[in-house]
């Protein structure tokens, strides 16, 4: 098997574009302040829409963590694909199918070995 290194860092240079994107977009709706969901006065007259913005806050901080991860392994697929070490399991050194890449870019393991660490 051998993997067509332009095609899959065409494929990650778009999901890293995907993924910078909807980032932004939660860096700039996180910006906001808690007060400029509140009342014009920064007095929150109900609880219930202060929590409801807390929880959604959470949310969006949760998501924002996720594609910071996500892009670091993009950026880590990308570096491997410069070192020549893309689509090689980094446990067994083993080729990753082209099946698993398609579907996941930025895999570091074969699908056995990856089994194998989430059973623990």
């Amino acid at each position: 098997m051998t993997v067509d290194m332009d095609s899959a860092r065409d494929r990650l240079m778009a999901e890293r574009l995907r993924v910078t994107s909807e980032m932004q977009a939660l860096q700039d709706d996180l910006s906001h302040s808690l007060e400029d969901q509140t009342d014009e006065d920064g007095n929150d007259s109900h609880l219930a829409d202060s929590a409801s913005e807390t929880v959604d806050r959470e949310i969006e901080q949760s998501l924002e963590d996720n594609a910071e991860h996500l892009l670091a392994c993009i950026d880590a697929a990308l570096g491997r694909i410069d070192a020549g070490s893309y689509g090689k399991c980094e446990r067994c050194a083993e080729p990753i199918s082209e099946e698993r890449l398609e579907a996941l870019p930025y895999a570091t393991k074969c699908i056995e070995c990856k089994r194998l660490e989430e059973r623990g």
